[in-house]
């Protein structure tokens, strides 16, 4: 054995030894080599081929505990209505496996254009797209009130169970007083209109309405969110703006609620008829959030109100009084801190002077005095792609520079992302060209998650990564961070993943495919992020001649 063999033995040793996580990727190519020999006792230059074999070897080092990349915090989340199937499904009467179908293709859309939350309308009137025994089954799935999906599913269920394998959070919108919708069918002799019709009242425009102020309303609402609390695995409980109707509703005519404000003077009240109704709206909501509180803590509770709390606040305000035609005094709701997000629907845009929505954003930011999420309501459809992507990107962009604590928009609705291809694109493009987390609520639960056990193979061009954490039902994402000779990469994938594949490139040049260090960490359910344990994946090159 030659001094060359002995040397490329004791290499080929030491590399074994020290491999034991390692894999190896052989290359064998010729080379051309350049010798001297003698021939006849004169020196002559000769030419030949030798094979070279490459050993690649890959190592990973487990680095001590350090802060994990920055990821940006921003709640991103599109509304999804049911009612009068302006979203989902379609139409009415669908199969099982179209409704699914659709489902799917919604949910996939947000997440492959980044989002990270569907706001999904489960109760659009006192009716249910989920079993209850408080409500009968949706008009809106079957075209039959109290008709059951056929072969049977629970939607709910299924929504809630899709959104979460794609990582994305889900809430649950319920309208906590519409009865009965013009668009709902029939009133059948299931529908709450037949069955109570002692809190409800029938509106000019064919819907009908429960009556806010009686004690029933408030605790069949309660019940009915409560129900969807302890038996669903969601992510949030979110009212919108209707909770007396608008005046429209009635052809201008007040509420029919005079004999109820009767029986409340009766008894000693003294506020006025407008006070009243606000009160037992204020009631109503700091008794939602308290329950929902000692049920399960981590269920956020949303509210999306309408923009203008009153004309003139501030001043350059004009436009509907929901103080004084609603009821609802969404203003006291967040400087009482009884919502963890808010979410006032700022449908006009940035340069409508008489209702701004920079103006009226940092109007609310102001009163956020518990500081709370505060994430607005964008209008998505202006009339025309150019100006639809224009005005959502400047207005996601101010809310990112407005808001800097807790990041977020919510989009009305999944509609006109569909509609208009290029706005999608266009906001994939930009604002959310990367994956974000959902901003922590430490006032919740701000325990941090056990840290992953994390383990890594490479196998042929691929690291194989594979996590678990004994906490996991609290875990409600993992993100994985790679980098290769650029800047840190990250995946966010759902609770129930373990197990993520990401290429590996040979090429030290290129800086997304080359993983160099990976890591995982684990999310909880108020958005809380473990710490994170940094894996370096190292290459050794051994070039040995044969």
């Amino acid at each position: 054995m030659n001094r060359n063999n002995i040397i490329v033995t004791a290499l080929l040793f030491c590399v074994i030894l020290i491999s034991g996580c390692s894999a190896k990727k052989k290359v064998v190519h010729t080379k051309p080599k350049v010798t001297t020999e003698t021939k006849n006792d004169i020196p002559v230059t000769v030419q030949q081929e030798i094979e070279i074999e490459e050993i690649e070897e890959f190592e990973l080092i487990r680095n001590p505990d350090k802060q994990a990349p920055y990821v940006m915090r921003e709640f991103r989340a599109a509304w999804i209505a049911t009612v009068a199937n302006i979203n989902w499904p379609s139409k009415s009467g669908l199969s099982t496996q179209q409704q699914q179908r659709e489902a799917i293709e919604l949910l996939d859309f947000l997440k492959n254009h980044n989002y990270n939350a569907v706001i999904f309308q489960a109760r659009p009137q006192a009716d249910a797209l989920y079993k209850s025994d408080l409500e009968p089954w949706s008009f809106f799935l079957s075209g039959t009130v109290g008709k059951a999906p056929n072969p049977y599913y629970d939607p709910l269920e299924f929504w809630i169970n899709a959104a979460h394998e794609r990582g994305l959070e889900l809430h649950v919108w319920l309208n906590p007083y519409r009865a009965h919708h013009s668009t709902g069918g029939p009133i059948s002799e299931k529908s709450l209109v037949k069955k109570h019709p002692e809190f409800v009242v029938g509106l000019k425009n064919g819907m009908w309405w429960m009556d806010p102020s009686k004690q029933a309303t408030q605790d069949h609402s309660a019940a009915v969110v409560m129900d969807i609390v302890k038996r669903y695995n969601i992510d949030g409980i979110h009212f919108d703006d209707y909770f007396y109707p608008y005046a429209s509703y009635n052809k201008g005519q007040d509420f029919p609620d005079a004999a109820s404000y009767q029986e409340y003077l009766k008894t000693g009240g003294k506020l006025t008829k407008p006070d009243w109704r606000r009160e037992e709206i204020n009631l109503f909501v700091e008794r939602i959030y308290k329950e929902i509180k000692e049920e399960k803590p981590e269920v956020k509770f949303g509210i999306s109100p309408f923009g203008i709390w009153r004309p003139g606040y501030p001043k350059s305000i004009k436009g509907m009084d929901q103080y004084n035609e609603l009821y609802a005094d969404a203003k006291l709701w967040l400087n009482k801190g009884w919502i963890d997000y808010f979410t006032p629907q700022l449908y006009w845009k940035i340069n409508q002077t008489a209702q701004s929505f920079p103006v009226l954003l940092g109007w609310w930011d102001e009163e956020n005095t518990q500081k709370r999420h505060l994430w607005p309501g964008i209008n998505l459809d202006f009339g025309g792609d150019a100006l639809n992507l224009d005005e959502t990107i400047n207005q996601i962009m101010l809310t990112r520079g407005m808001l800097t604590d807790s990041k977020g928009t919510v989009h009305w609705s999944i509609a006109p992302l569909l509609k208009y291809p290029s706005l999608a694109k266009g906001i994939l493009d930009g604002p959310y060209n990367k994956e974000a987390l959902v901003p922590a609520s430490p006032w919740l639960n701000n325990d941090i998650p056990k840290k992953p056990q994390v383990q890594a193979k490479i196998v042929n061009d691929k690291v194989v990564i594979n996590w678990q954490n004994k906490d996991s039902e609290n875990i409600s994402q993992w993100v994985i961070y790679y980098k290769g000779g650029g800047d840190w990469n990250h995946k966010i994938v759902g609770g129930k993943e373990n197990q993520l594949e990401l290429a590996l490139s040979l090429n030290e040049n290129d800086n997304t495919n080359h993983i160099q260090t990976i890591g995982v960490t684990a999310v909880s359910k108020t958005g809380i992020e473990s710490d994170f344990m940094e894996i370096i994946v190292t290459k050794m090159s051994l070039k040995a001649e044969f």
